[in-house]
């Protein structure tokens, strides 16, 4: 009796069972096992779920610098979405108003792609929702929060600038806070809506904050995020460019101290032809252990035929013991496009500008102060409202004698030679 073993054919193995070497497994990265890490932003696993997000190890790309221990409690159920004291000073063609927590705008422009934002969306009791209205006037709204306290919160807003509105809304940010939020922004088509987001919270304040954008068709969406203030800052703004002819500005504005975390993971997705993107952040840094991170992400899918954008970042590093990680993406799917690019640098003062200043006789502190000024004043002007810009001006400045104040304390010699300057910098 005899048998025979049918063995497969080198074509059915690729040839690899030849000698009796085998395939590699390449380190078994099968994507049929989902084990494919995600290569393109535009793909992160989107959900309103909570549960659908694995915990947060500091291991994932959109969380390996942040400081885990003070956020972690906003990364877990159990906030308090209910809504929150507010002030708010807005013109005739704008309201605000609290909503259901069902609110059929939630969701209008965009869905959390991590565990905060979903931990937020699935806390919400109410949402605040703020309608810029089509009139002949340029509407406004100041939205002021500052009653937060020191429990873990969570909030959820929804602007809409309705088709052929235009205006602006600020978010101004203050006192104590441990908070994580969602806000939505929805801009109808030829709309023009500027948005504003200003973090001047108390030193020990953390938070969390995601942006989403709709823009639509000719419409333009100016977006702007101050940081200052707070302990640990986290604003990751995205502006989804559907519609054809949509356009968006985002800008940014930090100063970040001894100890403070600042972060900021900005994303604009071309997703429709002839859209135009122009993204502009620029921060600086002083102090020991001031640490700031800036990722930037661009993608131009297939459908954005003569795409327009560039994405730059900007640091300024005033003294040592200070980190800034900026780290710019650009992914092209199409060839068919007006212009790309990004660009990022991190540096101390500019020694031929310092030099020019005090060739014509400003004292050195001075002439520093004015290139800070300078370096940030350029981002702040593009907000286009008079006294908030000469607001952020004054605490920009408040910031460098603060910064000051330290450096004196902390150099002795400094002391002991001119104790007059050094009281006066105090």
């Amino acid at each position: 009796m005899s048998s025979t073993t049918e063995q497969p054919s080198a074509a059915a193995t690729g040839g690899t069972e030849q000698h009796g070497a085998r395939a590699h497994s390449d380190g078994g990265w099968d994507a049929a096992e989902k084990k494919v890490p995600v290569q393109t932003r535009s793909e992160r696993f989107q959900s309103a779920d909570l549960d659908a997000f694995p915990a947060v190890t500091g291991r994932e790309v959109n969380w390996k610098f942040a400081p885990l221990a003070k956020l972690q409690p906003l990364l877990d159920s159990g906030l308090d979405g209910s809504p929150y004291p507010y002030l708010a000073r807005q013109s005739d063609g704008a309201d605000v108003e609290w909503g259901r927590s069902d609110d059929p705008r939630v969701g209008s422009a965009g869905l959390p792609e991590d565990r905060a934002s979903a931990a937020a969306w699935t806390a919400r009791d109410a949402v605040l929702a703020v309608t810029v209205k089509a009139t002949d006037q340029h509407e406004f709204i100041t939205i002021t929060r500052s009653d937060f306290g020191t429990q873990p919160r969570a909030a959820h807003t929804v602007v809409t600038a309705e088709p052929n509105a235009q205006g602006i809304v600020v978010i101004d940010n203050r006192g104590k806070a441990l908070l994580s939020e969602n806000i939505e922004i929805v801009v109808g088509d030829n709309a023009r809506l500027t948005v504003v987001s200003l973090q001047d919270w108390d030193d020990d304040a953390v938070h969390v904050s995601t942006h989403f954008a709709e823009v639509g068709r000719d419409a333009f969406l100016k977006h702007v995020v101050v940081s200052l203030g707070g302990d640990v800052i986290r604003v990751n703004p995205s502006t989804h460019l559907g519609a054809q002819g949509a356009d968006t500005e985002m800008y940014g504005v930090y100063f970040a101290d001894a100890g403070q975390y600042i972060e900021q993971q900005v994303y604009v997705n071309h997703d429709a032809p002839n859209t135009r993107g122009r993204v502009n952040y620029k921060g600086a840094l002083q102090g020991e252990g001031a640490h700031t991170v800036w990722i930037g992400d661009v993608l131009i899918g297939r459908p954005a035929d003569g795409t327009d954008s560039y994405e730059q970042n900007r640091n300024l590093v005033l003294t040592d013991g200070t980190r800034a990680d900026s780290i710019p993406n650009l992914e092209i799917e199409t060839g068919n496009i007006e212009g790309a690019g990004h660009a990022s640098a991190t540096g101390r003062f500019d020694d031929e500008q310092l030099f020019y200043l005090q060739a014509r006789g400003i004292p050195e502190e001075e002439a520093r102060r004015l290139v800070v000024l300078g370096f940030l004043v350029e981002v702040i002007q593009k907000i286009g409202a008079p006294e908030l810009e000469e607001r952020l001006i004054a605490a920009v400045e408040e910031e460098l004698a603060a910064g000051r104040s330290v450096i004196a304390e902390a150099d002795p010699e400094t002391a002991q030679a001119d104790p007059e300057t050094a009281q006066a910098d105090a």
